[in-house]
């Protein structure tokens, strides 16, 4: 399994994701930097965290139209999927590839710990290996992490199972506790929690690797964490 995992200004968390993805779940990651314009041969695409373009204008609003954009954009629209966390997720959505929007936490503070979360939907690629309704525990770490949407947006992402993790104690304000989302494929997955913060032992928890794990065909098998 190649995984491309995006590098825009301002990254921080790529090498946390590339080192999940090939030295704990045995997939076969690479960095491709934001001003590439293919993707071709990814089997998926991982937009990591960190303060693309230090977060000017709007959090992930200047790397949303990064010429990397649109080659994710074609990939996606053939099938590949594609996960944003924390700051991927944020340039997901203001790329119009998610639905909603990230903004500032309630109380207008960063927020570094980890959160309870539930997992809502098991049919996307990334969640496979995990169990709906099961509690898990991811860090996170943002500012600009608060997720808001239309009452008819927050209503179809519910109607249509589009609530992929939800927090059990809301740390930031989100809307309908609402944690990270889907699209109407289900291909494409955005969190603000960060799994690979969450994957090894040192670390202090597992439960983030499933969801890296699920990419990886040797451990597509392995549910336990």
């Amino acid at each position: 399994m190649k995984v491309a995992v995006l590098v825009f200004p301002g990254s921080n968390c790529d090498h946390d994701v590339y080192h999940v993805l090939k030295h704990v779940v045995g997939a076969e990651p690479a960095f491709v930097w934001h001003r590439e314009g293919n993707l071709d041969g990814y089997d998926a695409i991982i937009l990591p965290g960190g303060f693309s373009y230090g977060d000017y204008l709007r959090s992930g609003a200047v790397a949303a139209h990064a010429p990397i954009m649109r080659a994710v954009r074609e990939r996606a629209a053939a099938g590949v999927p594609v996960l944003g966390i924390c700051n991927g997720f944020q340039i997901l959505c203001e790329a119009g590839l998610l639905p909603g929007a990230l903004q500032r936490n309630r109380g207008l503070r960063f927020l570094s710990q980890d959160v309870p979360l539930r997992v809502e939907n098991t049919t996307t690629p990334f969640t496979r290996l995990y169990t709906r309704g099961e509690r898990v525990v991811f860090p996170i770490a943002h500012f600009d992490g608060c997720y808001f949407a239309p009452p008819e947006t927050l209503e179809r992402l519910e109607g249509e199972g589009q609530v992929v993790f939800r927090y059990l104690d809301n740390p930031n304000g989100s809307a309908h506790d609402i944690a990270g989302v889907a699209d109407a494929t289900g291909r494409i997955v955005g969190l603000m929690p960060h799994p690979e913060r969450a994957s090894e032992p040192i670390l202090g928890g597992e439960d983030g690797r499933r969801l890296f794990a699920a990419l990886a065909p040797a451990l597509a098998g392995v549910a336990g964490g």
